[in-house]
């Protein structure tokens, strides 16, 4: 399991635990912070579960507790930060970002 698709499976880990709670698809998450370890090798074929936790909500700053295991051992923990945004307006700033 490369370090990348592991950051990329608990960022999607968090945006699924919250998405039911917001008003998809016009709020959404985009994420700020991501601290994690990656301690183990997982090998191909081995299911990885993500445990991931809500720990904290700040105005629209979500923060989530991760630990990561392959059936085996833990191969990683660590933090991730959210916000929620609203999509338009957040589309309309990269339009702009894109004309200039």
């Amino acid at each position: 399991l490369a370090t990348g698709y592991l950051v990329a499976l608990c960022e999607w880990a968090c945006i699924e635990l919250v998405k039911p709670h917001l008003d998809w698809p016009a709020e959404q998450s985009l994420g700020t912070r991501v601290e994690l370890t990656h301690t183990a090798a997982t090998p191909p074929g081995l299911t990885v579960t993500v445990h991931t936790r809500l720990t904290a909500v700040e105005g629209r700053k979500l923060s989530f507790a991760l630990s990561v295991e392959d059936g085996f051992e833990q191969v990683s923990s660590g933090t991730h930060e959210r916000h929620v945004i609203a999509a338009a307006r957040f589309t309309d700033k990269l339009r702009a970002k894109r004309a200039a």
